[in-house]
């Protein structure tokens, strides 16, 4: 048996995000455990996103979190229409939301208060995350997250095209982040100043 005492862990936060892992810990050989307190206007790491490979649980302690999410693509058949349509889902306090593999989701707290959660991802590790993009060479399935070069690049597991993000083309800035717009179609927006483009800028 292995106890730990959650605020006596170290926080690995992202901006103002409280995130604190509990699989070393815990000494978890099956199953990713983290815990996050974030506050009012933040959200949980990464944009619409989905681990092929992996299932998702979020439970809700405190506050309430506003997830977007999106059905799994379907290979080049996803992309014969012009987007994938989203919603939001509200999850309170004493509630828990699963995303199966391939489910894509991306979280926030769009309330007043911190928003305290336990997310819960198995099997523990993931190697296939993807992004709701299709690939711009092949029109092929969606965009593959590589993360082990010296920079953040998204890869075709069709073809193998490759490209590396770019920051915002409107102010330069680089927190790029895909999301849902006003009519719940995936953008890549600017969390700097909040441009919205169809697609993710690419470096040439």
């Amino acid at each position: 048996m292995e106890r730990v005492v959650i605020d006596d862990l170290s926080s690995s936060s992202a901006l103002d995000v409280d995130r604190r892992g509990l699989s070393g810990p815990l000494d978890t050989s099956d199953v990713a455990i983290n815990h996050y307190r974030i506050p009012p206007g933040d959200g949980f790491p990464s944009g619409l996103h989905t681990h092929v490979d992996q299932e998702e649980i979020f439970v809700v302690l405190d506050g309430t979190a506003t997830f977007e999410t999106l059905p799994a693509s379907d290979g080049a058949d996803a992309h014969a229409e012009p987007s994938r349509t989203g919603r939001e889902i509200p999850v309170d306090a004493g509630e828990a939301v699963r995303f199966a593999p391939g489910e894509y989701q991306s979280g926030s707290n769009r309330g007043e208060t911190d928003l305290v959660a336990v997310a819960i991802g198995a099997p523990r590790e993931s190697t296939d995350i993807r992004i709701p993009v299709g690939c711009p060479e092949c029109d092929g399935a969606d965009l593959g997250l590589n993360t082990g070069g010296d920079a953040l690049s998204f890869v075709c597991p069709d073809c193998g095209a490759e490209r590396v993000p770019a920051p915002c083309p409107e102010c330069g800035g680089g927190a790029m982040t895909l999301t849902l717009d006003d009519e719940n179609a995936v953008v890549s927006a600017c969390e700097d100043c909040g441009a919205e483009f169809d697609a993710p800028p690419y470096r040439d």
